[in-house]
């Protein structure tokens, strides 16, 4: 296990109790470099969506637990938010609460000369990824070509 995914593995161990008795979902917890700076992010959302308050309260309940136990080696920053409206899709929940949905799939090279796609989640398992498009084709992406996958909207 790298030191990025034992972070995130020990943020998430302590926050899925707190969320549970809350009622909320951990959508997600990164350890991410940007712009030179270290960032650890929880995604958390609820039926209704979550508000300030409700990030607010995790936020301060995760920061007294990792000031106490101060496991992270690096000066970062840490962050409780609501996943928004383009949320990823990166776990098995994620992927079958989103079947039928429309989605944008980016990859890290391009195929045909296009790296985006946009169309309908048909179909994945722990390998692929099958998307409808516009004109009614279907695209089969390999999880390891997707540079990142999330629901779609419009505004």
């Amino acid at each position: 296990m790298t030191r990025r995914e034992d972070y995130e593995s020990r943020t998430e161990q302590f926050l899925l109790p707190i969320l549970e008795e809350r009622q909320f979902e951990l959508v997600d917890v990164e350890y991410v470099k940007e712009a030179g700076n270290w960032y650890l992010r929880a995604y958390i959302d609820k039926e209704g969506g979550i508000t300030v308050d409700d990030c607010e309260v995790v936020s301060r309940m995760l920061s007294e637990w990792l000031d106490k136990n101060d496991f992270i080696e690096d000066s970062y920053i840490m962050e409780v938010s609501s996943p928004g409206l383009g949320r990823p899709l990166k776990k098995e929940k994620d992927f079958a609460r989103s079947l039928g949905d429309d989605v944008e799939v980016r990859l890290y090279k391009a195929r045909n000369k296009q790296k985006e796609f946009a169309g309908v989640l048909k179909a994945y398992d722990k390998e692929t990824v099958t998307i409808v498009l516009e004109d009614g084709t279907e695209e089969v992406f390999t999880r390891a070509e997707i540079a990142l996958i999330r629901l779609a909207f419009d505004f």
